[in-house]
């Protein structure tokens, strides 16, 4: 894949998460989004970040002491973890549903 087709596969994919965002009180989870990067912030001051990796052709997703790398599959249109194969809207669902203790869908 090419930079230019990557850029803006990630850049679609953290739009989506933004935008699931917007909805949700900033006392309880605030975010901020700019450059390939999309970081969120807890009421309890913890932050997950969502971020592009270009040199690699990732999504990164950073939460608690956890990491996942994500993989493009073009055959599903679908971000996969590299490790286990999760989706990852399914995998960021999880983590943000559990920490917020309320469920939210990307």
């Amino acid at each position: 894949m090419d930079a230019q087709s990557f850029n803006k596969l990630a850049d679609t994919c953290l739009s989506r998460v933004a935008e699931a965002l917007e909805d949700i009180d900033p006392d309880v989870l605030d975010f901020d989004s700019a450059d390939g990067l999309l970081q969120m912030e807890f009421a309890d001051g913890s932050k997950f970040i969502l971020n592009r990796q270009s040199g690699n052709h990732q999504m990164w997703l950073a939460a608690g002491v956890r990491a996942w790398h994500f993989d493009w599959q073009p055959e599903t249109g679908e971000w996969r973890d590299a490790r286990d194969g999760e989706e990852l809207f399914t995998r960021l669902s999880e983590v943000v549903s559990a920490k917020l203790g309320q469920p939210i869908r990307f």
